[in-house]
């Protein structure tokens, strides 16, 4: 029996007599979680609050002063004003208040919507404490406001992916149960699909331009999952020409595609459960942009890694890039692919800056025809994370598959190509006046100095400090293998292990 590692979930705010209870050194551990939690949300509060309060000091001491203008009035304003208010209330008591939406008496209905977001603004897709600045609190800000749940936590709900800060999705999809104008037993009568409520404009009509409702899927199972059911994800990282080698990326994406132990192309998330680095990568491949390419130099046309798994680990996608991009630089050899998988010779991922999340996307997903899970099993993290067989068999003809398919409006739609187009006659302005200056500069540097020509413009996907003098990256220092990870969060009690030791690699 193999070893199983899991979360420890330990019970919080235990009442007294049970904190009594506890030995000498499980309470030393608490107070150091505690004062540690207090110390991150210190930090996160002055990093809020400091900059903000510089500003405004005029701002404090004309409102100061406005609070003490309003204490000097005499007590005869004070009693008219509260005979007025007496009156407003007396003659506003039989009003009732606003009637809040009584979910009780509406159906439901379980069904996948796909979204399409422009990430550059936004600090990730799943909320965060600290910050409003995601996707997910605008999407469910519009699904309570537009009464189509009543709470998240009621409402059924698991998303595909979770893209990091400034990635966008031209295929975000969640599952989630909506209110619906139909009984349970009518939901998939056509003409009711028809008249259903139209969850994709009720929803952009509050959503920001740059995150929109594409379309949505009714579902039979009421355990169907977006995340744990979708069997296929695309994404697509997009990168000027530049100084780069397409042919030796292209030979070094065809090393990527297999099933194996993605340790070394990833950001180790240990500390929450994640010990299985085992993934199918089904395809990976460079591509030249329709209409990317550029009427002067070639070092300004515009390709992308399309990059195709069952799931993708922390920083996977931008891991491998950084490795692609050294590799198209002639830096480092296709093989290197070869090397960094072989996890029993490098056990410890080199250290090296993934690349930057701004020109990543996540462009396609694909589901199941019946889901995977019970109406009675919790979903765990296994579900997703070792699932790489690939997409199984249609369904049989006596089989009644689990989804039916994407419903769109021509009006939407057609808002939406309106949206798009704004962003990009934005942006492709900026991109054109900028790409002239570039032309005048260059053919001044050619004309004046007779030098060759500067091609940096991949500088910016690698987040680092150019280096004077490159070092191979199988020569790099090494992060912690995967053993000592699981072994130090094991002691600080953030890990269980049960069952029989064995190899990491059979965790």
């Amino acid at each position: 029996m193999s070893a199983k590692i899991q979360i420890n979930k330990r019970v919080k705010g235990l009442p007294r007599e049970e904190l009594e209870k506890l030995p000498k050194s499980e309470l030393i551990d608490k107070i150091i979680q505690l004062e540690a939690y207090n110390f991150q949300l210190k930090n996160i509060l002055n990093k809020k609050l400091s900059a903000e309060d510089n500003k405004n000091n005029d701002l404090v001491e004309e409102l100061n002063k406005l609070n003490d203008q309003c204490t000097i009035r005499t007590h005869e304003e004070d009693k008219d004003q509260q005979t007025l208010r007496d009156d407003m209330t007396s003659q506003s008591g039989k009003k009732d208040k606003k009637r809040q939406f009584d979910f009780s008496k509406c159906f439901k209905r379980h069904v996948l919507m796909k979204f399409l977001y422009f990430g550059w603004d936004y600090q990730g897709f799943a909320c965060q404490e600290d910050s409003n600045a995601t996707i997910e609190y605008h999407l469910f800000r519009a699904l309570t406001r537009a009464c189509l749940i009543e709470s998240r936590n009621s409402s059924n709900y698991h998303r595909c992916g979770r893209t990091d800060k400034e990635v966008s999705a031209f295929c975000q999809v969640i599952s989630i149960d909506l209110r619906s104008k139909f009984p349970p037993e009518q939901q998939w009568d056509e003409n009711c699909l028809k008249k259903e409520i139209d969850y994709c404009g009720l929803l952009n009509r509050i959503l920001p331009k740059n995150i929109q409702c594409i379309a949505w899927m009714p579902l039979r199972s009421p355990v169907y999952s977006a995340r744990f059911d979708c069997i296929g994800r695309t994404y697509r990282y997009y990168f000027p020409h530049g100084d780069l080698n397409i042919e030796a990326m292209q030979r070094a994406c065809n090393l990527l595609q297999t099933h194996g132990d993605f340790r070394n192309f990833c950001k180790m998330d240990v500390h929450n459960g994640v010990t299985n680095y085992m993934r199918n990568l089904q395809s990976a491949s460079v591509h030249a942009c329709p209409n990317g390419k550029d009427e002067y130099k070639s070092g300004y046309s515009m390709y992308f890694l399309e990059i195709k798994a069952n799931a993708f680990l922390w920083h996977q996608i931008r891991c491998i890039m950084a490795i692609l991009l050294l590799i198209g630089q002639s830096k480092e050899d296709p093989e290197v692919i070869t090397e960094l998988l072989d996890v029993e010779k490098n056990p410890c991922k080199p250290q090296y800056t993934p690349a930057i999340g701004l020109p990543l996307n996540l462009f396609q997903c694909d589901f199941r025809d019946k889901t995977c899970r019970r109406l009675d099993e919790e979903p765990t993290m296994e579900m997703e994370g070792i699932m790489s067989e690939p997409a199984e068999a249609p369904v049989e003809s006596n089989e009644v598959s689990d989804i039916g398919h994407w419903i769109y409006n021509e009006e939407n739609l057609q808002k939406l190509i309106e949206n798009v187009q704004s962003e990009w006659t934005q942006f492709s302005i900026k991109s054109t006046m900028i790409r002239n200056v570039l032309h005048n500069l260059e053919n001044l540097l050619e004309n004046e100095f007779k030098t060759t020509t500067v091609q940096s413009q991949v500088l910016l996907l690698q987040d680092c400090v150019k280096p004077r003098q490159y070092q191979k990256l199988l020569t790099r220092k090494r992060c912690e293998s995967l053993e000592n990870r699981i072994e130090h969060f094991v002691k600080k009690q953030r890990l269980i292990v049960t069952g029989e030791k064995t190899e990491a690699a059979d965790q």
